[in-house]
């Protein structure tokens, strides 16, 4: 009888043990390739992904916190539904190419809304310790994974630039840490404190693992709140949220650019609003985008045909500025003299402190002769606003003026072999947008012989 009650008691004792790693092992995991059982995933994989939202689920691979604190931003995130759809809507233009270099580099898809917890998907954010971009870079890190910062540019805003610095980072501390909770604590509060507190915890003799360490409140809410944030992505339904569709197509393109352009001629050129222009190209500090930068702009893919043919047919000045070079010492004033503009124009164009009086040897924003900093766009057709009329043939602002060659007529062109919508709109002097627009067409298919309503008069055979 007595070891009948010793062997229970030792049963009882190796069950317990188990229990209590197990516990230990969910909450602070170790360096291994995690299955979907340990991130509690129920996915069907036998239907391609139905959109971003499901290809994001289906790459989770970090174990789930279960924690007070996970629970704590969980409720708090799914009470505030207008932020989650906003951050949401803001990450679909960046998912697909996130995703995409995540499953290249065979990275955990959780990591792909980090940017919800760093800078909620704004690519301007900027913090009170000078992080910026997506991923919240602050100087010195950016500068130590090669992202330019200058006058021009600041590639921590840049989406493509600072995905692959992120990533390389995220990689870099997991490699350190062999755990993620702690690669991403490390990325937060940097990898050299996260490091002295697992040695200050070893030291003292006690566990050197996430759950045992003492951090700042903002490091220890950090994964929390991604996990609140998983928690959502992984079942909005159950949290009463509806997320924004997110195709899983590329939202944007790369284009090469070998010739200056003012950022709101290459915005119309794409016939697009500045604003969705610099959502995807918020890396540069000035209206003009130097050629000498090598720059890859970042346009909507359905918006790279269209850019393409606008800015073959254009005629007018792709930048209404020029880069002036400098010599040390050379008075200010006198340079503002010399191109017809004050001073205190040239500081605020070249972002120049208010109490700079002499140049270095650097590189100046000055107008184009002629031009007074404003934007032409004579040979452009803009599609008209709600606030101004279709028929509308100048629109002033200031200085800047924007031509819209709009015509109230209209006439019909019968298609000929090998004629696409794109050399239409340069015989016709239009936009292929224009001619979706009068023809309500869906794609850029023509057939031979098909009737289209183009505007009223040739200019070219």
């Amino acid at each position: 009888m007595n070891c009948l009650r010793l062997f229970i008691l030792l049963i009882v004792a190796v069950l317990a043990g188990c229990a209590t790693n197990s516990s230990q092992n969910s909450y602070a995991p170790s360096k291994k390739a995690y299955t979907a059982a340990e991130t509690s995933r129920t996915i069907d994989l036998t239907h391609p992904p139905r959109d971003m939202w499901d290809r994001v689920r289906r790459g989770f691979a970090i174990p789930n916190l279960n924690s007070d604190l996970t629970e704590r931003w969980t409720d708090y995130y799914a009470s505030h539904p207008e932020s989650v759809l906003l951050m949401s809507k803001r990450a679909g233009k960046y998912l697909y190419h996130i995703v995409d270099e995540l499953d290249r580099r065979g990275l955990p898809t959780e990591l792909a809304l980090l940017p919800f917890v760093e800078s909620a998907y704004n690519p301007t954010a900027y913090s009170s310790a000078k992080a910026s971009g997506l991923w919240q870079f602050i100087p010195s890190t950016g500068l130590q994974y090669k992202l330019a910062q200058d006058a021009w540019r600041d590639q921590r805003r840049d989406p493509v630039a600072s995905t692959s610095a992120a990533l390389d980072y995220l990689s870099y501390l997991y490699d350190f840490q062999g755990d993620w909770y702690l690669a991403l604590a490390s990325y937060n509060w940097g990898e050299g404190s996260v490091k002295r507190a697992l040695e200050k915890n070893t030291n003292a003799g006690m566990p050197a693992d996430y759950a045992s360490i003492k951090m700042p409140d903002e490091t220890r809410n950090y994964v929390p709140k991604l996990q609140a944030i998983k928690n959502i992505i992984a079942n909005p339904k159950k949290y009463g949220i509806t997320l924004p569709e997110v195709s899983n197509t590329p939202y944007f393109t790369t284009v090469q650019k070998t010739d200056d352009i003012d950022i709101e001629v290459a915005a119309r050129l794409a016939e697009i609003s500045v604003e969705e222009f610099k959502a995807l190209n918020a890396s540069f500090n000035r209206p003009i985008i130097l050629a000498e930068h090598q720059p890859a702009l970042l346009l909507p893919t359905n918006r790279v045909d269209i850019f393409k043919a606008n800015l073959e047919a254009y005629k007018g000045k792709l930048s209404s500025w020029q880069t002036y070079k400098s010599t040390p010492g050379e008075s200010y004033v006198t340079i503002a003299k010399q191109y017809g503009i004050s001073v205190a124009q040239l500081r605020a164009i070249n972002g120049l402190g208010s109490k700079a009086t002499r140049a270095i040897a650097q590189t100046l924003l000055v107008p184009a002769p002629g031009s007074k900093g404003s934007i032409q766009l004579a040979s452009l057709e803009v599609p008209s606003t709600p606030s101004r009329p279709a028929n509308s043939a100048k629109t002033s602002r200031g200085n800047d003026v924007v031509v819209l060659q709009r015509k109230a007529n209209v006439r019909t062109h019968t298609v000929k072999s090998g004629e696409t919508l794109f050399s239409l709109a340069k015989q016709y002097n239009t936009s292929v947008d224009e001619l979706r627009k009068l023809n309500n067409l869906a794609n850029n298919k023509l057939a031979k012989g098909k009737r289209l309503r183009v505007p009223g008069t040739s200019i070219r055979g």
